[in-house]
């Protein structure tokens, strides 16, 4: 009897070992091979995919900030908070003014219920984007410019998981997850009460990548959209992908959006490069493929030009998994820029010419937010980083600006940088929507 007990004993311990080792199989079937520098730069390393049964999960749980704790700034800055106890800030934008409106906002969990999109909605929730969305903008404002607001109020509710923001004259226009609205604006407003009228509908139905931004062009004629794709890479046709995985362009005198650039599988933050004038873009490429494919980007965007998705990725690698195959459209894939790392997830951008808190190191270049990976293993993103610039393209390897956002284990993390720009006096804002806030980075002395 003792010996059965002691031989079902170990026989227990057994299955719990092998059960612990399948469910390390199933969540993580493959590691990177290559280190993170490796997919950076102009010319990544793009070893060959790794395809598994299962995709890579690797998620970090959220557990907030403890009071007095903050992210990591880098030597020579200083960060603070700006504005806490927000609800999923996920993008920021400045009005003339000085004040700061943020989009509390997730998705509208309109996507089709597949096996694949269930897994993903519940890594979704793992890592903290699985709670309703708030549908509504806040304003802040720092009435005693001592770089925190001291006034906040509701600005713009009853939305539908709203996202970009851009004011072009007393007209503000807010992109939600299935259309534009335009609403009047008054310098100083704090509250917008007017309904808003549709200026044009965006792909929506289902929506597997919800965020849709805006940009204004400096002559206030055009807006530029970002519409990102409904699936990872055509996982249910290109029917389903219609007017998706691309930047869009909206003449705003007659109405009519037209393509602007495709083949861009997630494009995210947008911002006008200072010196060259020309639009630039963040965007999160496709998974599935390993965890050292394949990188995240930014890239100066070419009206008329085709970046690959879903057929090829990085210019003309082409992704196997896609049918039928278009070698038409390989041939036209234009290489990006400037590769990030691999499942970054980078999103907010914000050129730093203007950012006249911070030290002159710091001012020609791009800051880049990095949301962090699910599916990589090990985990990659979760900091800003800063990419130096010169002519108008990047020049030196990006170096980070705040980290400390994952705990030392990586098992969890405090918070997630996801929108970023630049306050009316120079310092740099960034929204943490798993943390709930918006922290302002400045110089040492400042």
């Amino acid at each position: 009897m003792k010996t059965w007990i002691r031989w079902g004993g170990i026989g227990v311990i057994s299955l719990a070992v092998l059960g612990a080792v399948g469910w390390k199989v199933v969540m993580h079937p493959e590691t990177a091979s290559l280190p993170m520098t490796a997919g950076i730069g102009a010319h990544p390393e793009l070893p060959q995919p790794n395809h598994t049964f299962f995709p890579t999960i690797n998620v970090a749980t959220p557990i907030g900030w403890p009071d007095g704790q903050a992210p990591v700034a880098a030597q020579g800055l200083s960060v603070s908070a700006y504005a806490r106890n927000l609800d999923h800030p996920r993008w920021l934008y400045r009005l003339p003014n000085g004040d700061i409106l943020v989009a509390e906002s997730n998705s509208p969990k309109t996507d089709i219920s597949t096996l694949k999109n269930r897994i993903a909605n519940f890594v979704m929730g793992k890592v903290g984007a699985g709670a309703p969305s708030p549908n509504r903008i806040i304003l802040l404002r720092d009435t005693k410019h001592d770089g925190s607001a001291d006034t906040r109020t509701v600005f713009l509710d009853h939305l539908y998981s709203p996202f970009g923001m851009a004011l072009v004259g007393n007209d503000l226009y807010v992109a939600n997850a299935n259309a534009i609205f335009r609403f009047p604006y008054h310098d100083g407003d704090t509250r917008i009460d007017a309904p808003g009228s549709k200026v044009t509908d965006l792909p929506a139905g289902y929506n597997h990548h919800w965020t849709k931004n805006l940009l204004a062009s400096p002559d206030g004629r055009f807006l530029y959209v970002t519409v990102r794709s409904n699936s990872n890479v055509a996982d249910n046709g290109m029917q389903v992908e219609e007017g998706r995985a691309r930047i869009d362009r909206l003449d705003l005198t007659t109405g009519k959006l037209t393509p602007y650039a495709t083949g861009l599988r997630n494009p995210n933050g947008l911002a006008f490069e200072p010196e060259s004038g020309a639009l630039w873009v963040a965007v999160n490429e496709r998974d599935e493929i390993g965890s050292d494919l394949v990188p995240d980007y930014i890239t100066s965007v070419k009206e008329g030009s085709f970046y690959g998705w879903p057929y090829s990725y990085y210019g003309q690698h082409i992704d196997t998994r896609v049918s039928p195959q278009r070698p038409d459209l390989v041939a036209q894939a234009i290489m990006p820029d400037y590769a990030l790392g691999p499942h970054t997830a980078s999103l907010g951008i914000a050129f730093s010419h203007d950012a006249d808190l911070l030290p002159d190191t710091w001012r020609h270049g791009l800051f880049v937010a990095q949301h962090g990976s699910w599916n990589r293993h090990p985990k990659s993103g979760y900091r800003v980083i800063y990419v130096p610039f010169a002519d108008g393209k990047p020049s030196s390897t990006p170096v980070d600006v705040l980290t400390g956002f994952l705990t030392p284990d990586e098992a969890h993390v405090h918070g997630r940088p996801v929108g970023l720009t630049l306050d009316r006096a120079g310092a740099l804002l960034v929204a943490d929507d798993v943390g709930g806030v918006v922290w302002r980075v400045t110089g040492k002395n400042e």
